[in-house]
Protein backbone atom coordinates (compact mmCIF):
# COMPACT_ATOMS: atom_id res chain seq x y z
CA UNK A 1 0.00 0.00 0.00
CA UNK A 2 1.03 3.59 -0.52
CA UNK A 3 -0.55 6.85 0.55
CA UNK A 4 -0.03 9.96 -1.56
CA UNK A 5 -0.35 13.57 -0.46
CA UNK A 6 0.01 16.45 -2.90
CA UNK A 7 1.03 19.99 -2.03
CA UNK A 8 2.18 23.18 -3.68
CA UNK A 9 -0.93 24.22 -5.55
CA UNK A 10 -2.38 27.69 -5.42
CA UNK A 11 -3.15 30.82 -7.38
CA UNK A 12 -0.55 32.04 -9.85
CA UNK A 13 -0.57 34.68 -12.56
CA UNK A 14 -0.24 33.73 -16.21
CA UNK A 15 3.40 33.23 -17.08
CA UNK A 16 4.25 32.24 -13.53
CA UNK A 17 5.61 29.01 -12.10
CA UNK A 18 4.60 26.48 -9.47
CA UNK A 19 6.26 23.35 -8.16
CA UNK A 20 3.97 20.60 -6.96
CA UNK A 21 5.09 17.87 -4.59
CA UNK A 22 3.63 14.45 -3.95
CA UNK A 23 4.84 12.78 -0.78
CA UNK A 24 4.42 9.03 -0.57
CA UNK A 25 4.22 6.97 2.59
CA UNK A 26 4.20 3.23 2.70
CA UNK A 27 6.44 0.79 0.97
CA UNK A 28 8.55 0.51 -2.13
CA UNK A 29 8.37 4.08 -3.46
CA UNK A 30 11.56 3.66 -5.48
CA UNK A 31 10.05 0.62 -7.21
CA UNK A 32 6.90 2.40 -8.34
CA UNK A 33 6.18 4.35 -11.47
CA UNK A 34 4.64 7.72 -10.63
CA UNK A 35 2.46 10.10 -12.55
CA UNK A 36 0.81 13.49 -12.41
CA UNK A 37 -2.69 13.94 -13.79
CA UNK A 38 -5.00 16.90 -14.01
CA UNK A 39 -8.73 17.43 -14.28
CA UNK A 40 -10.48 20.68 -15.04
CA UNK A 41 -14.19 21.15 -14.30
CA UNK A 42 -16.34 19.34 -16.82
CA UNK A 43 -13.37 17.63 -18.44
CA UNK A 44 -11.81 14.21 -18.22
CA UNK A 45 -8.72 13.53 -16.16
CA UNK A 46 -5.61 13.54 -18.34
CA UNK A 47 -2.07 12.38 -17.82
CA UNK A 48 0.33 15.29 -17.49
CA UNK A 49 3.60 13.45 -16.98
CA UNK A 50 4.98 10.18 -15.70
CA UNK A 51 8.29 8.89 -14.46
CA UNK A 52 9.38 5.29 -14.32
CA UNK A 53 11.31 3.49 -11.59
CA UNK A 54 14.45 4.12 -13.57
CA UNK A 55 13.71 7.80 -14.13
CA UNK A 56 12.42 7.69 -17.69
CA UNK A 57 9.97 10.52 -18.19
CA UNK A 58 6.96 10.93 -20.44
CA UNK A 59 4.87 14.05 -21.05
CA UNK A 60 1.64 15.03 -22.68
CA UNK A 61 2.67 16.45 -26.04
CA UNK A 62 1.07 19.82 -25.37
CA UNK A 63 3.06 20.30 -22.17
CA UNK A 64 6.55 19.35 -23.30
CA UNK A 65 9.03 22.09 -22.57
CA UNK A 66 6.93 23.76 -19.87
CA UNK A 67 6.46 21.00 -17.29
CA UNK A 68 9.13 18.80 -15.72
CA UNK A 69 8.55 15.71 -13.59
CA UNK A 70 11.23 14.45 -11.24
CA UNK A 71 11.56 12.16 -8.26
CA UNK A 72 13.66 11.97 -5.12
CA UNK A 73 13.60 8.41 -3.87
CA UNK A 74 15.43 9.38 -0.67
CA UNK A 75 12.51 11.66 0.19
CA UNK A 76 9.77 9.43 -1.24
CA UNK A 77 8.60 12.41 -3.26
CA UNK A 78 7.74 13.14 -6.86
CA UNK A 79 7.66 16.69 -8.17
CA UNK A 80 6.07 18.59 -11.01
CA UNK A 81 7.73 21.85 -11.98
CA UNK A 82 5.34 23.96 -14.04
CA UNK A 83 6.59 27.02 -15.90
CA UNK A 84 5.00 29.58 -18.21
CA UNK A 85 1.61 28.73 -16.79
CA UNK A 86 -1.53 29.54 -18.76
CA UNK A 87 -5.13 29.90 -17.64
CA UNK A 88 -5.93 26.63 -19.39
CA UNK A 89 -3.53 24.87 -17.02
CA UNK A 90 -6.00 25.51 -14.19
CA UNK A 91 -7.14 22.17 -12.79
CA UNK A 92 -6.92 19.81 -9.87
CA UNK A 93 -3.56 18.08 -10.10
CA UNK A 94 -3.30 14.60 -8.65
CA UNK A 95 -0.46 12.16 -8.37
CA UNK A 96 -0.73 8.43 -8.84
CA UNK A 97 1.43 5.41 -8.22
CA UNK A 98 1.77 2.00 -9.76
CA UNK A 99 2.10 -1.25 -7.85
CA UNK A 100 5.76 -2.10 -7.21
CA UNK A 101 7.62 -3.16 -10.35
CA UNK A 102 4.66 -2.38 -12.61
CA UNK A 103 4.21 0.31 -15.21
CA UNK A 104 1.84 3.14 -14.40
CA UNK A 105 -0.74 1.84 -16.84
CA UNK A 106 -4.04 3.42 -17.79
CA UNK A 107 -5.62 3.00 -14.35
CA UNK A 108 -3.08 3.39 -11.55
CA UNK A 109 -4.43 1.91 -8.33
CA UNK A 110 -3.13 4.54 -5.91
CA UNK A 111 -4.13 8.19 -5.94
CA UNK A 112 -3.74 11.29 -3.88
CA UNK A 113 -6.60 13.70 -3.27
CA UNK A 114 -5.19 16.38 -5.48
CA UNK A 115 -4.18 20.01 -5.21
CA UNK A 116 -5.86 22.92 -6.96
CA UNK A 117 -3.89 25.03 -9.41
CA UNK A 118 -5.50 28.23 -10.61
CA UNK A 119 -3.84 30.41 -13.21
CA UNK A 120 -5.46 33.80 -13.33
CA UNK A 121 -4.64 37.47 -13.28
Amino acid sequence: QVQLVESGGGLVQPGGSLKLSCAASGSAFSNRAMGWYRQAPGKQRDLVASISRGGTTNYADSLKGRFTISRDNAKNTVYLQMNSLKPEDSAVYSCAASPPYYELGSKPPYWGRGTQVTVSS
